[in-house]
């Protein structure tokens, strides 16, 4: 140690004596530079060239699949982006398709029972029609037999006695009436 102290003095005292030694570094600290520096780069050009370049590789191929798995991540979400917006046009196309079968459907429905509801009331008329015209068969019959009693009534009243035959009279009434009745308002009787 003893040695390397003296080594520095008298480096320490060439300095102070040289004022080029700040410019140029002494040969034997170049060698010794030299050697250290080709040392140096040799351990690390069998060392830690190697490791960096393959920290640096395995970086770059980390990178490299990182990219690529966001390439196809990205090529993957394009087609479900694209399947989804398919499959939302196809459900708009059946909904589409619903609401028309459901408006023809609708439609038809609304054309049978109004269909049904003319018929049923054409049904209605007609029966009612019918029980009128019924209703005013019965009647006229009725009132035709009430006119024959009242006009037997009547005629044996007027003529009491004379009308020896009650049951041949009531046949000439009756025929009379229904003559009367045929001809209209039964001014016609000749």
């Amino acid at each position: 140690m003893l040695a390397i102290l003296t080594f520095l003095a008298q480096e320490h005292a060439t300095e102070e004596a040289d004022p080029a030694r700040f410019v140029l570094p002494h040969a034997d600290e170049l060698i010794w530079g030299s050697i250290a520096f080709v040392i140096l780069f040799a351990f690390l050009w069998k060392v830690a060239f190697p490791s960096i370049n393959k920290m640096l590789a395995e970086r770059q191929a980390k990178i490299r699949s990182g990219l690529e798995a966001a390439e196809e991540a990205k090529t993957e979400a394009d087609k479900l982006v694209a399947q989804y917006r398919k499959q939302l046009d196809e459900a708009r196309g059946e909904a589409a398709k619903i609401i028309e079968e459901a408006k023809r459907t609708a439609e038809s429905l609304r054309r049978d029972l109004v269909a049904k509801a003319e018929q049923e009331a054409q049904e209605i008329v007609q029966r009612a029609r019918q029980d009128v015209a019924g209703e005013a068969d019965r009647a006229r019959q009725q009132l035709q037999a009430e006119l024959v009693s009242l006009a037997l009534t009547l005629a044996s009243r007027v003529i009491e006695r004379e009308l020896a035959q009650p049951d041949v009279a009531k046949q000439f009434v009756e025929r009379t009436i229904t003559e009367l009745a045929a001809t209209g308002n039964g001014n016609e009787s000749n």
